[in-house]
């Protein structure tokens, strides 16, 4: 198979899994869900960088403008100033309270209705499969669990397991909505409702029939979970998190998988296919959970979603690098004119521009440190988080915040910033002798063209 049938056929294969629609309602989902939890992220990067009274800003380990404010550190932890920043901080717990605490909740509102609306189109009114995954949800949900309250074992009843509505109840969540979502459409569609007049308003009428469906499907889940707890002693969510959730967050902190992700991510944009339609859901499965637990610190996972920004994307390794390298190295005056153009966007680690413009994507000079940078730059990251140069990255910041400055707020300390220079001007030195490959053929070619 030549390299043009072996593109084409790649493509084709992967544009169909790109194309998924249960894929695509997935990666849908976990984006609008994304907007919550990154505005939580960036109020918990706020709060630990700029708020903390021990931090970059005020702490002995960074600035210290507290001891520089009031003389001593003593002086400046007494005052209102650290009171102040403290009651901020609170603040900004509100919004994980309102968000990565609920986060299996919203997963399952947003999953019921994308996923609804894209495969019964039929449904008259899709916030009814909302309002029973939802509550099939709920059904699910431990009301009976034992915790430690003031060091003491306590069983507590008649009280929703929390834990749940927020990350390990994710799974889950996806789980019981997509079933309570097919099921009520499947029994909507057999006409098992209640008939109401012509008379009565519509959104009336569309409420009573849902009546019957949505019954069975709650009467589902109710026989599902005693059988549960009777027989395995757990809840379903809890059996999903120890069979499902567990094994494939395990999976997720693996260098195997860490690998494999950081590979095919440029590969699959080389050939022309967004990297997030096949990547988004299976991150928010596992790396964006992990990204969670981290911003929440409930855990210090090295592998998340967060990290792989920090280190990569915004590190500037898919827009600047190229764009900087040709920029300044490369002698073709239609290059040099297409980077001026995809210079600003790329500041902000928006590649479009230069990965289309140019083009790089399936430019065969170009496949080598398109797909190289990637993990290379990711694996750099790698190595000075492990030799403890910058801390497991714990603060969610929007991919669009120019690189070094985005590693300042990832990291909260100026080392984080520095990694991501480092890893910006290793990016530019593997692209600078394909630039030159570059233009040694595109002279060639024009000197062919000249001599015809």
């Amino acid at each position: 198979m030549n390299t043009k049938k072996f593109t084409a056929k790649f493509t084709e294969v992967v544009s169909k899994i790109a194309g998924n629609k249960l894929l695509l309602t997935l990666r849908d989902s976990f984006v609008l869900v994304a907007s919550l939890t990154l505005l939580a992220g960036f109020t918990t990067m706020i709060s630990s960088v700029f708020l903390d009274p021990s931090g970059i800003i005020f702490g002995e380990s960074g600035l210290n403008i507290g001891k520089l404010i009031f003389g001593s550190v003593d002086a400046f932890q007494a005052s209102g100033l650290a009171s102040g920043l403290l009651k901020g901080q609170e603040l900004c717990n509100a919004f994980t309270r309102g968000s990565m605490s609920i986060n299996a909740l919203l997963v399952v509102i947003i999953f019921a209705n994308t996923l609804s609306k894209r495969y019964f189109r039929k449904n008259k009114e899709h916030m009814n499969s909302v309002l029973y995954a939802t509550a099939a949800f709920f059904i699910c949900l431990p009301w009976s669990f034992t915790t430690e309250i003031n060091g003491a074992s306590a069983q507590i009843d008649g009280i929703v397991n929390s834990n749940f509505l927020g990350q390990q109840g994710i799974f889950a969540g996806l789980i019981i909505s997509g079933i309570a979502v097919v099921l009520y459409n499947k029994l909507s569609e057999k006409n098992i409702t209640i008939k109401m007049p012509s008379s009565v308003p519509p959104a009336v009428a569309r409420s009573f029939e849902s009546l019957i469906p949505g019954l069975l499907t709650l009467l589902v889940f109710i026989v599902a979970t005693a059988l549960c707890n009777t027989f395995a002693h757990a809840s379903l969510p809890e059996l999903f998190l120890s069979l499902l959730q567990k094994p494939a967050m395990a999976i997720s902190k693996t260098a195997a998988f860490a690998l494999i992700s950081q590979i095919t991510w440029p590969l699959f944009q080389w050939f022309g296919i967004h990297p997030s339609s096949i990547w988004s859901p299976i991150f928010g499965m596992t790396w964006d959970i992990a990204g969670n637990e981290n911003v929440l610190g409930t855990a210090h996972h090295l592998y998340t979603t967060m990290f792989m920004n920090y280190s990569t994307i915004a590190a500037g390794t898919f827009a600047l690098a190229p764009v900087l390298a040709i920029l300044i190295f490369s002698k073709i005056k239609h290059n040099k004119q297409v980077t001026k153009i995809a210079l600003a966007p790329a500041i902000f680690n928006i590649s479009e521009p230069i990965t289309f413009g140019l083009p790089i994507i399936l430019n065969p000079i170009y496949l080598i440190p398109f797909v190289v940078v990637q993990p290379v730059c990711f694996y750099i990251a790698v190595f000075f988080t492990k030799i403890g140069f910058i801390d497991v990255i714990a603060n969610n910041v929007p991919w669009t915040v120019p690189p070094i400055l985005s590693g300042l707020l990832f990291s909260g300390s100026i080392n984080g910033a520095i990694v991501q220079l480092i890893n910006l001007v290793v990016a530019i030195a593997i692209y600078i002798p394909f630039v030159r490959i570059g233009d040694m053929m595109e002279l060639k070619k024009q000197n062919s063209q000249e001599q015809k």
